[in-house]
């Protein structure tokens, strides 16, 4: 028994040391690589190890690369890994366009992967180009009917502007534009409806793939309805404001006669009230006349018959509906 510790202890050591070593020196990845002509000194291998670089990665990348033609350069495939590139992405998007006859430098895919695009979906995209539904586009055409409009727009992606590019939002952005512009040209909409092709020969003679990661290749009119009638639905509402003002204009003259009319009542209210007073002042009058001797019974009684004519008189002239 106390001889098997030390046996079991120097097991185990020695199954670490191995498990360290085969860690530390991919023999395995080191045979596969000399095997499919890739030269790698096992020495880098463990530098690998040291820099936190899977060496699988770069192996089965530098082994796909030269099967496939191409030349990469270990350490360029080591830097992009540290910048948190995807080597495996880069590598087959390299694979690919060499096939396709596409330009593609090593140093573009790069910069593609690390801007966050996906450079192998790019490189597809340009051997297949990608059909894109526009959502419905309304314009109105010069004779004030309404058209709902649904194009289809076939892209190809544009590697060179991968990088700064605009995306499919721009581009479908852009494409609607071009569509409201044309059928707002357009005198009527029946010519719209008779030849859809024309919107399409309009809005790509725009070149609206300027500056994005796409070439516009075709936009196909898919769908077009008539929507509402504008210019109508414009005139009644410019009639009911036309209204809405008249309206508001004969009440304020209307406020404004009755405003007059109440001014007017309350001068004659006033006159009135003057009239009263004064008459008010009459018979005092009449007496410090009497007291004085100013004025005799003979000339008060000639008053009351001036006073009493003029009121016949103010009787026969009033309507017959007054004296109601």
């Amino acid at each position: 028994m106390n001889g098997i510790g030390p046996i079991l202890f120097i097991v185990i050591a020695i199954i670490v040391v191995l498990w360290l070593f085969m860690y530390f020196v991919p023999l395995g990845l080191w045979f596969s690589a000399v095997f499919s002509k890739v030269y790698v000194p096992i020495g880098q291998l463990i530098a690998m190890r040291i820099r936190k670089v899977p060496p699988q990665i770069v192996i089965n990348a530098l082994v796909a690369s030269s099967k496939a033609g191409l030349k990469l350069n270990r350490d360029e495939l080591e830097a992009h890994y540290l910048a948190r590139g995807n080597v495996p992405t880069v590598v087959n998007a390299l694979i690919s366009a060499d096939k396709a006859n596409i330009d593609l430098p090593f140093n573009m895919a790069t910069a593609i992967d690390l801007a966050g695009r996906d450079v192998l979906e790019a490189v597809k995209m340009s051997v297949n180009p990608k059909v894109i539904d526009t959502p419905p586009v309304t314009a109105v055409a010069k004779d004030g009917i309404q058209l709902i409009c649904k194009a289809r727009v076939t892209v190809r992606a544009n590697i060179k502007q991968l990088v700064g590019g605009a995306g499919e939002d721009t581009v479908l952005a852009r494409v609607g534009e071009g569509i409201v512009s044309s059928i707002g040209s357009s005198v009527s909409h029946k010519a719209v409806l008779e030849n859809p092709d024309s919107i399409s020969r309009v809005v790509l003679e725009k070149g609206l793939d300027a500056g994005t990661a796409f070439e516009i290749l075709s936009i196909d009119i898919a769908d077009i309805d008539i929507g509402k009638n504008i210019g109508a639905v414009l005139q009644m509402d410019q009639a009911n404001a036309d209204k809405n003002i008249a309206q508001a204009k004969a009440e304020e003259r209307r406020a404004m006669a009755v405003a007059e009319e109440q001014e007017m009542i309350a001068k004659a209210q006033e006159a009135r009230a003057n009239v009263i007073q004064a008459e008010a002042q009459i018979p005092l009058a009449m007496a410090d006349a009497f007291k004085a001797g100013n004025m005799g019974i003979m000339d008060y009684y000639k008053f009351k018959n001036i006073e009493a004519d003029t009121k016949m008189r103010d009787t026969i002239a009033k309507p017959k509906r007054d004296k109601k």
